[in-house]
């Protein structure tokens, strides 16, 4: 008999001041699909590599007289497959099920978590929005992860409900692998860059493409002297952002909307770190290029430069995991996943100013304070939702 370790409960959450309330029935729902998405990652998406290995690979080396070129012949031989057509349609069902339910939340008391969001703000310094803020094409075009009008929709003035929906909802998607502030990846970030750079004292970091703070605040708190901008181009998620910090009590970080393609608000070299947390595989193919550029820009000569993305595509990766890895390019309204992942990280961080000479690629683990540990010690993979991560980056010498 199979077995798998249950996800924690949605109530581990570290609820705040501006956090959505929720019924009963709606933490429920919550927990069911927190435990359905570790069931289908766990228990269901195994038998992909079972039917690759077993059925599709020696069929197509039968017609073919070779093995597969490239991912896109394996996308095409797998497509009939019966487990991974159940294994995709209950991952795509999970998260328009997760999207349903967080949108209900919040829509049904959208109108008071504005009022929360402007009562903890009332004041307070650390939020500033652009006025007529055109919000790029790339992001316009896409409701990332299935959300209706994705990070920047606004439904009145003052409206934070897609960043209430997010803030609630992310613990679903990971399965609680980010602990209960969901905040693992910056807390992991954080940590590394301490442990291994102890006489590293930035004053100044960036953060680029912040949402609502997940990942900046672990770095705010780190370094409570620096000075913490966080940018992203969604006044909704900057808006909550900023009351979440105040009501966890962060006070050195400011909340800005900004084009990361084009940063005029910074001067050249203004910044010691610029950071970016599982963005640029949400970034549009000819502004990735332009955002590296700026990047180069701001960083100060001898600053640190640092990204936390899935793994890149190279040689060493098989076909059939460049397969998989690509299942939310096609279903999960990531159309830019494949492309990011394709990009050679060392050429992205010449763009950025760093030498291949000082270019370094480390992997990290998102600390989770919710952590249970399984029997085995590992962390199973599905692919685009395991909390191990990929971070590259260098430091700039001139």
């Amino acid at each position: 008999m199979m077995s798998y370790q249950l996800p924690p409960v949605w109530t581990k959450l570290q609820r705040h001041e501006v956090f959505p309330e929720f019924s009963h029935d709606e933490r429920a729902r919550y927990n069911f699909l927190a435990n359905l998405n570790r069931f289908v990652s766990t228990a269901i998406a195994p038998g992909n590599k079972i039917a690759f290995d077993k059925r599709v690979e020696p069929a197509f080396r039968a017609v073919h007289g070779r093995s597969f070129a490239d991912r896109h012949e394996v996308a095409a031989a797998m497509s009939n497959e019966p487990i991974y057509q159940c294994w995709g349609a209950l991952r795509r069902s999970t998260m328009e099920m997760r999207q349903q339910n967080g949108r209900a939340v919040v829509l049904r008391q959208a109108q008071q978590l504005a009022e929360k969001v402007k009562a903890r703000l009332a004041g307070a310094a650390n939020l500033v929005l652009a006025k007529d803020f055109v919000v790029p094409p790339y992001l316009r075009h896409v409701d990332n992860h299935l959300m209706p009008g994705s990070y920047h929709t606004e439904y009145f003035a003052g409206d934070v409900a897609n960043a209430a929906n997010y803030d609630s909802g992310l613990f679903v998607t990971s399965g609680g692998m980010l602990g209960s502030l969901t905040d693992g990846g910056g807390k992991a970030i954080a940590a590394w860059v301490k442990a291994s750079y102890p006489d590293f004292k930035p004053r100044r970091i960036l953060d680029i493409g912040c949402g609502l703070g997940h990942n900046t605040l672990p770095i705010a708190q780190l370094y409570p002297d620096a000075e913490v901008i966080a940018i992203d181009a969604g006044a909704p998620m900057l808006r909550y952002g900023a009351a979440r910090a105040q009501a966890l009590g962060i006070g050195n970080v400011t909340f800005m909307q900004t084009d990361a393609a084009d940063m005029q608000a910074f001067a050249n070299g203004h910044f010691d770190w610029v950071q970016t947390t599982m963005f640029l595989h949400e970034t549009g193919g000819r502004a990735i290029h332009k955002i590296f550029k700026e990047i180069n820009r701001v960083l100060a000569v001898g600053g640190l430069n640092l990204h936390i993305e899935q793994p890149q595509y190279t040689p060493d990766m098989s076909f059939y995991e460049q397969f998989m890895r690509d299942w939310d390019a096609y279903y999960n309204a990531e159309p830019y996943w494949g492309h990011m992942h394709d990009l050679q990280p060392v050429d992205l961080m010449q763009e950025a100013g760093v030498d291949p000479a000082d270019f370094m690629q480390v992997g990290v683990k998102a600390v989770n304070d919710l952590d249970q540990k399984k029997a085995d010690g590992q962390v199973t993979e599905d692919y685009g939702r395991s909390p191990i991560w990929n971070v590259f980056g260098g430091w700039k010498k001139g």
